[in-house]
């Protein structure tokens, strides 16, 4: 056992959990893990309200996608033009909407009934479904997206092998996941966001998810240590949980217009803050996070 750790973020109670590491492989996990299916995402990422701070909120994070766009939209062209793209990921369809707008024929899928409404009613087609249960023929997509989602899952292997079965020859599968291999975990411990304890039942290493990618027919072709929107907000999230306006609204913080807005400034400032830092250590090769472009074996 490495320590045991309690839901810093939302504070769903009062439990405490033990992250343990194999003896053998070293693979970081919590035990036991918890009951239920995985928990993906929350409401709080998928601001939907028509204030002028939320506009701000969804405006700004749209920004901050622009280095996953980039990312993504180059892994896609490299695979060729025949195919759809599944989005998996729980980015409140800001990324599927933002690759949309490049042309590109995104597919998104929610891991709730609620997620899947408030992405339609917001960025366009959403469906709920399971990866292993999507619509679409097998050996015919272009590209996978699981950005943020192998972690919600005691075992990952059977959405990789989902996965693999739905992309044909040469296509892409593009992950993401925190990096347990970081500066941050390493100089933080119990007190990393990256474990966001409960709803992370696995904490990757680099070498873990290129261990798994592996063993499940894929060609490691790329990996970006650096994430404009979660590297420096999540050493911020780590250093200071109560001012990031996602824990804020998970949390129910009651707040008026003037303090609002004083603490989104004040969470823009360490973000901002936190860049040299996370910019050394993705420099590194030791970021907080970690994004890997991987292909079907033919």
């Amino acid at each position: 056992m490495l320590f045991e750790a309690r839901d810093r973020l939302y504070r769903s109670g009062a439990d405490r959990y033990r992250i343990i590491e194999c003896a053998k492989c070293r693979l970081i996990r919590l035990d036991p893990p918890p009951n239920g299916p995985p928990a993906l995402e929350h409401a709080s990422r998928r601001p939907l309200g028509s204030t002028v701070a939320d506009r701000l909120e969804r405006a700004c994070r749209r920004f901050l996608l622009s280095d996953h766009v980039s990312f993504i939209s180059r892994a896609i062209e490299e695979a060729g033009d025949a195919g759809p793209i599944l989005d998996f990921s729980p980015h409140g369809g800001l990324l599927r909407g933002a690759l949309a707008e490049r042309g590109l024929p995104v597919f998104g899928m929610d891991g709730s009934a609620e997620a899947a409404a408030a992405n339609r009613k917001s960025h366009g087609a959403s469906v709920w479904a399971r990866l292993t249960e999507a619509p679409v023929a097998p050996a015919s997509c272009r590209a996978i997206l699981l950005l943020q989602v192998l972690e919600h899952f005691a075992n990952p292997l059977p959405l990789l092998e989902a996965a693999h079965s739905l992309l044909r020859p040469g296509g892409r599968l593009i992950v993401q996941a925190p990096n347990a291999a970081s500066w941050q975990f390493l100089l933080l411990g119990e007190s990393w966001s990256g474990l966001d304890v409960p709803r992370h039942r696995i904490d990757f290493r680099t070498s873990d998810l290129e261990a798994l990618l592996s063993a499940t027919g894929f060609e490691i072709l790329r990996r970006k240590h650096f994430s404009l929107h979660d590297s420096p907000a999540g050493l911020a999230r780590s250093l200071a949980p109560g001012l990031a306006p996602a824990v804020r609204h998970a949390r129910g913080t009651v707040e008026t217009a003037a303090i609002r807005l004083a603490k989104d400034l004040l969470w823009c400032g360490l973000a901002v803050a936190a860049v040299p830092f996370t910019v050394l250590e993705a420099a590194c090769r030791a970021g907080g996070t970690v994004m890997i472009e991987a292909r079907k074996k033919a």
